[in-house]
């Protein structure tokens, strides 16, 4: 059994504005109440895709969520027309037009926990769609998310469609983004790793001090549970406390992997030397060599790596086995990190033949690069045609989703703007008009 990796990037909402929603996440913080570029944002989203389709890999495009959730502010007690409940939640309440106008589900790692075929016990791959509750504006997703999902994936002898966890702090989950995984050549079940921030059982452990650990470890248990994986092939990880409180609110910020390589800071999780150690002795078991590419803190600062993202990146392999490291144009704003990056592809013992920058500047000023936009999901060749062929990625849908956008997206938003009822008009025609793009008709329900 064979396996595909279908990269799904997050199409950023025409509503992407800066309201530093996410505690914890530095860049969000930083920017919150600047003026955002919705159109260049989009647009900077879907010149990664290209990048990627035209490398030859399977990319697809996840919509993003209907917005503005009036059903939200309904249920906060606010009624009558769709105009009306904007203007009085702006006056009333104006706190809530961010949350319910929120783009963050572009940000699909966040989206779902999915495993392999090959790691489950049924064959199939399984998806948990992630609750998300640790920031009010993300827990709104969830339901919509699960809804996209199981209208993308549909055929049941390929996919299973699990709930999310329950939506309380004791299983808080992120989705991928505290979710990795590793393999081998060999068409055998992989290797699933599971960070966790905290525990709500096990007063004991070591908790970071200044900002929250979003996962559970509890969370990540349940999840390998109802997928069937192997106990003895997955992993359950700590992060370590001070990434978190430098900034590192997901753990795909501080380490990434793809295949037999695992790329991290050196200060990216606790007992981090034995973890090395026993994914080593696994490999070997195997046969196969497995590429640990450990940045030491003296070369990069977790602070340097939280800025330039340097680990929040993708590691691609093309059809003709060429290895690529895609990160962001904020690693060559950064010497220190520039300059080991340089150092790395000269390496003849590391993987990597070339580094690639792309430019997601809209979306790094709230705190997400390459690899947030991004759900990985693993499927064998005979699902791949099971897939909604709708959101495939090809030149001719780039080609509309381009002039959608430059029909549709302002390149000025504030914060402010959210109280403008014309904004919402806007919204929903966009969103109304990329339903019939992606021959999704019943995608929105505004």
């Amino acid at each position: 059994m064979s396996m595909i990796e279908l990269n799904m990037d997050g199409l950023v909402g025409p509503s992407h504005h800066y309201a530093g929603l996410s505690h914890g996440n530095l860049a969000s913080t930083k920017n919150a109440h600047k003026v955002a570029n919705p159109k260049a944002a989009a647009l900077q989203g879907l010149d990664k895709m290209k990048y990627l389709h035209d490398l030859g890999l399977s990319q697809c495009v996840f919509p993003p969520p209907p917005s503005p959730r009036l059903s939200v502010l309904k249920t906060l007690g606010f009624s009558g027309s769709n105009t009306k409940i904007i203007e009085d939640c702006a006056r009333t309440a104006p706190e809530l037009l961010s949350p319910i106008y929120s783009s963050a589900a572009m940000w699909a790692a966040n989206a779902a926990c999915v495993s392999a075929p090959m790691d489950t016990q049924d064959g199939k791959t399984h998806i948990t769609p992630a609750n998300l509750n640790s920031t009010f504006h993300r827990s709104l997703e969830t339901s919509d998310t699960t809804r996209i999902l199981k209208m993308i994936f549909s055929d049941e002898n390929y996919f299973i469609h699990h709930p999310s966890l329950p939506s309380h702090p004791y299983f808080a989950d992120e989705g991928a983004a505290n979710h990795c995984r590793l393999w081998f050549d060999a068409e055998v079940p992989g290797i699933s790793l599971f960070i966790y921030g905290r525990s709500a059982y096990q007063s004991g452990m070591r908790q970071p001090q200044k900002f929250p650990a979003r996962q559970t470890l509890e969370a990540s248990q349940a999840i390998a549970r109802s997928h069937g994986l192997n106990t003895d092939l997955c992993f359950f990880i700590q992060q370590n406390p001070e990434a978190i409180d430098q900034g590192a609110f997901h753990n795909d910020v501080v380490s990434v992997t793809h295949k037999n390589i695992m790329f991290c800071h050196e200060q990216a999780f606790l007992a981090q030397d034995a973890l090395h150690q026993r994914l080593t002795a696994i490999f070997a078991a195997h046969e196969e060599t497995l590429y640990w590419i450990e940045v030491p803190a003296k070369r990069i600062t977790l602070a340097d790596a939280i800025k330039s993202y340097i680990f929040n990146s993708q590691i691609i392999t093309t059809s003709q086995n060429k290895v690529i490291l895609l990160v962001p144009e904020e690693c060559r704003e950064t010497i220190q990190v520039w300059d080991y990056l340089n150092e790395l592809v000269l390496d003849h013992h590391c993987p990597f033949s070339e580094i690639k920058t792309v430019d997601l500047s809209q979306s790094m000023r709230n705190g997400g690069g390459p690899a947030c936009l991004r759900l990985r999901i693993p499927l064998i060749p005979d699902a791949l045609d099971s897939v909604y062929s709708g959101v495939f990625f090809s030149h001719e849908l780039d080609r509309q989703l381009r002039l959608w956008i430059h029909t549709h997206y302002r390149d000025r938003l504030h914060v402010e703007d959210l109280a403008d009822p014309l904004l919402l008009r806007e919204v929903q025609e966009a969103l109304y008009s990329l339903s019939r793009i992606l021959h999704f008709d019943s995608l929105y329900d505004l």
